[in-house]
């Protein structure tokens, strides 16, 4: 260890966790290193590289990619040439195309909302009402038109995975303002992603960094109600954590177990909070219908509730929260809509569209957006084609160009940046990544996404890769 580094810290001020951990164990304390080992990994990265403009982070995943030539952006051209054949020169090697199939107009209208004129379909008549918080970004290019493989980058930076999730990286950097909770929660919606649950994973960062999950039905998470008076539980947790630190004392690599540890305590503390948190019962009537908890709709009923959750886990201090969506067969990403493109992408707005829209304003009036970033997104977007049209028509796999938008967090109101070609099937101007994307919101959180790293595999791992540049033009 290069002593002027310290404990802690690598010879470029870097967080560097194994160098505290070898720091620690040489120092002759004993069991007590593996104690405050897991103490630290629930505060790494608390000290922020610059100034924070936000502290939490609600995303919003759209599974299975809406369609963005029917949501945020516009393309008459698409409407004019519908039914024609697209031709060798639209075909794309990344997405689903071949000459013969044919250009599908959108079924939605498009209007320019609120004051800064945002163009959104009549699709999301709840989101248009909030179009002057949006940040739209219309240039999303991904790699691969595969579910998983587009799940997995979006939440990891990484087509094929095996790397921590971005909840977990964000929990990693910034530590938690609530040692009684996670710093990372899924609220689920009985769904798991494609790409499984390895897009909630803490892969090889401390596993206190991973996920938690908490169920839309039901019991939100499992054994949350304590069986055993508080002491006892003290005096079990003690004898668990004890049998922990002899066997991490033997085990080639301690961190896994030192994350278990950490885990155990995080999950007694939970116990005090969780059950309130959960509970939205208290919440006003206003409250309750703004989101749509009064839904006839079960599934919609059932997002509302976990949007109104997210709102309170910013509240509490969770550093990042995640909403699922709900797939209707139990069988299919939610928004993959490759036949009955109308029916379906109607059914996810009506489920989905009126809490993301309350999440925005329930936020300001707490005076919490500015400082919450959410983020809307699916992995990919959809066609602007087809192979035929016809009333069940739909769209197919597209990752050539796509939209998603960020609201709150000191993104730019009311924009939109980046540019799709006239029929939407390829970005033409500004062009980004899932990695400029991650690399600008830990920008606002307060992270440099080059020196946010782990010693990994022989070298520092950090969420980007060696990929993503912040977008400075999308910044208020």
């Amino acid at each position: 260890m290069n002593g002027s580094a310290g404990p802690g810290r690598n010879d470029r001020g870097d967080l560097d966790l194994p160098r505290r951990r070898d720091w620690l164990r040489g120092s002759s304390m004993g069991f007590g290193w593996l104690a405050f080992n897991g103490l630290l990994a629930d505060r790494a990265g608390a000290e922020t590289h610059h100034a924070p403009k936000a502290r939490s982070v609600i995303f919003c995943f759209m599974d299975g990619g809406p369609s963005h030539v029917d949501t945020f952006d516009p393309k008459p051209m698409l409407k004019m040439r519908e039914g024609q054949r697209i031709g060798q020169s639209a075909v794309s090697k990344k997405s689903q195309s071949a000459p013969n199939r044919v250009w599908l107009g959108s079924p939605w209208e498009f209007r320019q909302r609120g004051r800064s004129g945002l163009w959104v379909s009549e699709l999301f008549p709840h989101l248009a009402g909030v179009a002057d918080e949006l940040c739209v970004v219309n240039s999303m290019v991904g790699e691969l038109p595969l579910h998983g493989q587009s799940n997995l980058l979006l939440h990891t930076g990484r087509s094929l995975g095996q790397a921590p999730s971005f909840g977990s990286w964000v929990s990693y950097g910034l530590g938690s303002e609530n040692r009684n909770l996670p710093g990372y929660i899924v609220l689920n919606n009985d769904w798991v992603p494609n790409g499984g649950l390895e897009n909630f994973g803490s892969s090889f960062l401390p596993a206190s960094h991973q996920a938690t999950a908490m169920r839309a039905k039901g019991v939100p998470v499992d054994n949350i109600l304590p069986r055993d008076a508080a002491d006892v539980q003290r005096r079990k947790l003690a004898l668990v954590t004890e049998q922990d630190a002899a066997f991490a004392r033997l085990a080639p690599d301690p961190g896994r177990i030192e994350g278990a540890i950490a885990n155990l305590e995080t999950a007694f503390r939970m116990q005090a909070e969780v059950p309130a948190l959960a509970d939205i019962s208290a919440e006003p009537e206003s409250i309750r219908r703004l989101y749509g908890v009064d839904s006839k709709d079960e599934h919609q009923r059932y997002y509302a509730t976990q949007a109104i959750r997210a709102r309170r886990m910013v509240e509490a201090g969770v550093r990042f929260i995640e909403i699922t969506c709900p797939s209707f067969d139990g069988n299919n990403s939610p928004w993959d809509q490759h036949g009955m493109l109308k029916v379906n992408h109607e059914k996810n707005a009506r489920v989905t569209e009126q809490s993301v829209a309350a999440l925005i304003i329930d936020l300001k009036r707490r005076g919490l957006l500015d400082q919450t970033i959410i983020l809307w997104a699916g992995e990919m977007g959809r066609t602007p084609h087809t192979p035929a049209v016809g009333p069940n028509c739909g769209r197919d796999h597209h990752v050539n160009g796509f939209t998603l938008f960020l609201a709150g967090g000191g993104f730019k109101a009311g924009s939109a940046f980046g540019q799709t070609d006239e029929f939407g099937n390829a970005a033409v101007v500004n062009p980004l990544t899932v990695h400029d994307i991650h690399a600008t919101i830990l920008h606002q959180l307060g992270l440099d996404h080059k020196r946010l790293t782990f010693r990994h595999g022989g070298r520092d791992q950090r969420l980007t890769d060696v990929h993503g540049e912040v977008v400075r033009e999308i910044l208020a």
